[in-house]
């Protein structure tokens, strides 16, 4: 039986956010949207998908003037992207 596909992670976008925040374990607005290629938004309303299912943290801070956006990943979008990896690996072994 092939393991559950989590729905949240499996948008193109909201996979590659959270991959990029796998990695990096932070990063601001401009460069996950530098790195996706994605309107600000739709990357905005993603963000906001995943923050709300506690898989990211949203910190809105100020540089100077400026407004910035950091997201982190949390512990449950860590659990999440590594049961998702697994639920993938479980098709490519059938």
């Amino acid at each position: 039986m092939f393991k559950r596909l989590d729905p949240l992670l499996h948008s193109e976008l909201r996979l590659a956010i959270v991959s990029i925040l796998v990695n990096l374990n932070e990063a601001d607005f401009v460069y996950i949207k530098k790195t996706t290629q994605a309107t600000s938004g739709n990357l905005s309303v993603q963000i906001d998908k995943l923050a709300e299912a506690g898989y990211i943290a949203v910190e809105k801070v100020f540089e100077g003037k400026k407004p910035k956006t950091i997201c982190r990943i949390t512990e449950e979008g860590l659990n999440a992207f590594e049961e998702y990896v697994d639920a993938i690996k479980s098709y490519l072994q059938k």
